[in-house]
């Protein structure tokens, strides 16, 4: 494995903290792993954001075709990384390898996606109206923002972390990024950071360009939102932290966006036909769904509704037996792991909520149990919507086909909405998706929501809180448009 040195990468220094000592720890043993990593201050901060402002303006000149030659030299540096990305991310997360070396090629494949795509679109030039009686030529382009602050996350400690999504759109779009790397896996953000900054060096960009510092999202997090060179935000994490950043943002002097990923429940939805004709495998693969990475993917169905009746009774038999054979995963974090069980003792805690199985607790030092539970409609309120982060799912058992969609105009925004129909359901289904189309950023039709693909369609956002700005994506060519805004050249010169 690649030797780790505890240091945050500032331009092209590797500099020692000297705030609050952190180490990973190992979910599967609670072993404190090495290196120890210190939080940055404010000098740590003023540092990255003075270079990234010094070579705001040279990178954003910088021609498609190099910056898309930097963004694959980034991701031919992961590649060469792989064992020791996945055995670090391993010890850190307690992911299983084969899901870690997935999200390598995930994590370079988003960054070739944007070098093709800067290759494809040339020098970026728009529409054109053209000189004539109305006046003279306005040409229409992109430029970008500015340095842009990125919050690396927990559960995706590559794809979504140091050069995940929101780094990559950001380089892409020609802005300087300064990440704040995540504590659960700071080994793990030490090589990729590296590995960035070398690319950096490799290319002949000004150093600036890139940093990723250690610290507290109160303090330092908070430190990099406000600075004033600082021109944007992406985040994905909880709640309270991202709407903790987005009030900062706004408290500015001079606002700035920030694109938050913060919340979903991922309601799903079984209409009669399709659970009377195959709810034993709706039931198998729903619970597949609900325990995948031990549920701690943002796109888990944490909700079902469905139709009293005897099909329905049927898949939820079929589903706790499953449910209950589960043997667990570890969690990413004690803290998480704490909060999971947090929320489902609030279920099983709840007088109408009734707990239909438990899975096996995991042989782990940081883990969960999967959860099935189900309420009936008449007591489903604002409290059951709340995010679980986990394998845990609650299903509504509603009177008929109009309570389901008038509880589906009480749901709070969401990045997935899921809804399985058969031939029968034709007409329901079409009563449903205007209701559906105003809740979340993607449906999934006959599917399940985990997994999300990289691709030029994937919208991975939505209303809130599911995401601080419905407008765009965290996932897919799409996520280039949150770090550059449209400009207009009227009369200019060629």
């Amino acid at each position: 494995m690649a030797r780790l040195t505890g240091r945050m990468v500032i331009g092209s220094e590797r500099v020692a903290g000297t705030g609050t000592a952190i180490r990973a720890v190992d979910p599967r043993t609670g072993a404190r792993l090495d290196p120890e990593y210190r939080y940055g201050g404010e000098a740590e901060v003023e540092r990255a954001c003075a270079l990234a402002e010094e070579a705001f303006d040279a990178y954003r000149a910088t021609p498609p075709e190099r910056r898309a030659a930097f963004l694959e030299t980034v991701a031919v540096k992961l590649d060469d990384l792989t064992d020791a990305l996945v055995a670090r991310a391993t010890a850190e997360t307690g992911l299983p390898e084969p899901r870690l070396t997935g999200e390598v090629a995930r994590t370079t494949g988003q960054l070739r996606l944007f070098a093709a795509d800067l290759r494809a679109a040339g020098d970026g030039t728009g529409p054109v109206d053209p000189a004539g009686d109305a006046g003279p030529e306005i040409r229409q382009g992109r430029v970008a923002l500015g340095p842009v602050t990125v919050f690396g996350a927990s559960n995706f400690p590559l794809a979504f972390s140091v050069a995940g999504g929101d780094t990559a759109s950001a380089l892409a779009a020609g802005c300087p990024v300064i990440v704040k790397a995540h504590d659960a896996h700071p080994g793990t953000c030490e090589l990729v950071g590296r590995a960035v900054s070398g690319a950096v060096r490799e290319a002949g960009l000004p150093e600036g360009v890139f940093s990723m510092l250690y610290g507290d999202g109160p303090t330092l997090g908070i430190a990099l939102v406000t600075d004033p060179r600082v021109q944007a935000v992406g985040f994905t994490g909880s709640r309270a932290a991202g709407l903790a950043i987005a009030k900062a943002a706004a408290n500015r002097p001079r606002p700035i966006p920030v694109y938050a990923e913060m919340s979903s429940v991922n309601p799903v939805f079984l209409l009669p036909e399709a659970l009377a004709e195959g709810g034993g495998e709706l039931a198998d693969a729903f619970a597949g769904s609900v325990t995948l990475g031990a549920g701690q993917f943002c796109t888990s169905p944490g909700l079902v509704f469905a139709v009293r009746g005897p099909a329905l009774d049927a898949f939820l038999d079929a589903a706790a037996k499953a449910i209950a054979g589960d043997p667990g995963a570890p969690m990413l974090t004690p803290g998480i792991a704490r909060a999971y069980a947090e929320g489902v003792g609030r279920l099983e805690r709840h007088p109408e909520v009734e707990i239909l199985a438990r899975g096996r607790e995991p042989d782990a030092a940081v883990g969960g149990a999967a959860a099935l539970a189900a309420v009936d409609a008449e007591h489903f309120g604002p409290g059951l919507q709340e995010e679980i982060f986990g394998a845990c799912s609650l299903v509504v058992r509603c009177a008929d086909l109009d309570q389901v969609r008038e509880l589906a105009r009480g749901l709070e925004g969401q990045l997935t909405v899921t809804i399985h129909a058969a031939a029968g359901d034709r007409e329901a289904a079409d009563r449903l998706l205007p209701v559906l189309e105003r809740l979340a950023g993607r449906i999934v039709w006959d599917g399940w929501p985990t997994g999300v693909r990289v691709g030029h369609a994937m919208v991975h956002g939505g209303p809130f809180p599911a995401t601080s700005d419905s407008r765009t994506t965290s996932v897919g060519s799409l996520a280039i448009e949150r770090f550059r805004r449209p400009i207009a050249y009227q009369g200019a010169r060629r």
